[in-house]
């Protein structure tokens, strides 16, 4: 059995400051393209089955820097639909409503969790066949692929709320003893040959 690859996009302006988005079409911020582009040395060499994308830009630009080619556009990989929140941040939203829980509350003129669970698991129905011909990766954006993945593991869409998913991360589904699992979770590309991360004393 092949696994199920779920690929969070790279930065943006409203990613970076915590609003909440999802039909705001917003593009990559020039961080958010470098985090992309080392996405496709932890991508290169492997082969799909087929390679799905949100069609909001910022996932479709954050695939093309990864080096993959998408097969298809799904709008059931679509960011949760946040409504009267869209743009806002959770911060803001407590100001109004201290009690607000967007994983059991869902958003006013928007999604439930369970309107957002039903299409995720459309698109399970849809790929969960082709795992036996190998892997297939899905582009797409923190809050839907967060309920994918509790899906995935039999769980409501509310268990998403326990998968933090951070910009420019893989996580990878697939099956262990006959039981669907998750194999690796929020994994961020290794950094480039050469990239300094920590800061070292100098002799």
């Amino acid at each position: 059995m092949g696994e199920l690859l779920l690929i969070r996009h790279g930065e943006t302006t409203w990613s970076a400051s915590l609003r909440h988005t999802s039909y705001t079409d917003l593009e990559l911020t020039p961080d958010g393209e470098r985090q992309a582009r080392t996405l496709a040395a932890f991508l290169a060499g492997r082969r799909f089955v087929t390679v799905l994308s949100s069609p909001r830009s910022r996932a479709l630009r954050t695939a093309q820097l990864a080096g993959l080619t998408v097969d298809a556009v799904n709008e059931d990989l679509s960011e949760w639909n946040y409504g009267e929140y869209e743009g806002r941040t959770t911060v803001d939203i407590h100001a109004d409503d201290p009690h607000w829980n967007i994983w059991t509350d869902g958003c006013p003129g928007g999604e439930s969790p369970a309107q957002v669970g039903e299409r995720l698991d459309r698109v399970l129905a849809r790929v969960t066949p082709l795992l036996d011909r190998g892997t297939v990766a899905l582009v797409g954006h923190a809050h839907s692929l967060r309920v994918l993945g509790a899906r995935w593991i039999g769980l409501p869409p509310s268990a998403g709320g326990r998968l933090r998913l951070e910009t420019a991360t893989v996580s990878a589904l697939g099956h262990e003893h006959g039981r669907q699992v998750i194999l690796r979770w929020n994994q961020p590309a290794p950094p480039a040959p050469g990239t300094v991360t920590d800061s070292v004393p100098q002799n």
